[in-house]
């Protein structure tokens, strides 16, 4: 399963509990939509941590890598490249 969709069931499941419906545009704003909270990012960060196998620095979890889809799924990327 490609890293997006991984990322749009588990918040489907886990954060909007909507099943494995994920109802956004790949590139909508978490916070700004709603979708997530803070609390939420920080399940973001256990899943991507578990999910992944990569480590989640404090100074990452920022809007650029964890408020869409598209933008955690290009910072998972970059971690699983070696670039983060």
């Amino acid at each position: 399963m490609e890293i997006e969709q991984k990322i749009k069931t588990y918040i489907a499941q886990n954060l909007i509990f909507s099943g494995d419906e994920f109802k956004y545009p790949e590139d909508a704003s978490f916070l700004e939509e709603g979708i997530v909270d803070s609390l939420g990012v920080m399940e973001l960060v256990s899943f991507v941590e578990d999910q992944f196998g990569v480590g989640v620095d404090d100074q990452d979890i920022t809007p650029e890598n964890f408020d869409s889809v598209v933008k955690l799924a290009a910072y998972v990327r970059g971690k699983l490249n070696g670039k983060h």
